[in-house]
């Protein structure tokens, strides 16, 4: 359906599974998980571990070291893939992690995929906890899973329009990186009066509002937008 589209999965080692990454790549989806360290992985990145053990020492600042290996499991991987060991050294001590990926080096080098592309789950983590605790994404104790369903894509499609309204409405203003709890709370959860005429709907608003300017401005930004037609 999306031709021109490419299908990324990035998650943590709980989905590094043979199953996904097979299905991932006879799907043309690209992947990049984490990958639970074991003494096999350790002993691959054993000098640059060493390596930045000395960066650490000589400048008391946490030290990271990447490099790229091939690796596959003993019995549970159907084939190697390419795996990025990052060797980190902070004041407690050794901090190894390992990300496997489906993507080239000639996409991205190590350090690139890990910081750039695998650590950005990270902030996605957070807009997921965003949803879940400002917008109810977790109230799903409906009897059936299609009702539960039915209520996530609520939600779902709340987040979207909140998200529209910050990255749009409020671009310029003191709330253009507010959570949606506080835009929810400031522009949209307003004592107001409604009066409606044959032409026109009337909303008043107190004269005692605080954020009415605030108010203003996004209003004005939003009528700027040019309308984008839905296709369907």
């Amino acid at each position: 359906q999306w031709l021109d589209v490419q299908m990324f999965i990035r998650a943590d080692s709980g989905f590094c599974r043979e199953h996904i990454m097979f299905w991932c790549e006879q799907n043309n989806v690209d992947y990049i998980l984490g990958l639970a360290k074991n003494k096999r992985l350790k002993e691959e990145i054993t000098q640059e571990l060493q390596e930045a053990k000395e960066l650490y020492e000589q400048t008391s600042q946490a030290s990271r070291v990447y490099k790229d290996f091939e690796y596959q499991t003993l019995k549970s991987w159907s084939k190697s893939r390419r795996v990025v060991g990052k060797a980190e050294y902070l004041q407690k001590g050794e901090n190894p992690r390992f990300v496997v990926t489906s993507l080239s080096t000639e996409q991205f080098d190590g350090k690139t995929l890990y910081e750039q592309q695998y650590c950005a789950r990270g902030d996605m983590e957070n807009r997921i906890k965003e949803q879940q605790l400002c917008l109810f994404a977790d109230r799903t104790s409906a009897a059936t899973m299609r009702a539960n369903q039915l209520r996530l894509w609520f939600s779902s499609v709340a987040y979207t329009l909140m998200n529209a309204l910050r990255r749009l409405g409020l671009k310029g203003t003191k709330l253009a990186k507010a959570q949606c709890n506080t835009i929810r709370l400031k522009l949209l959860k307003i004592g107001a009066q409604i009066k409606v005429t044959v032409r026109k709907v009337w909303v008043s608003f107190s004269e005692s509002y605080p954020y009415q300017h605030l108010f203003k401005q996004v209003y004005e930004n939003l009528r700027r937008l040019c309308p984008i037609p839905l296709r369907c």
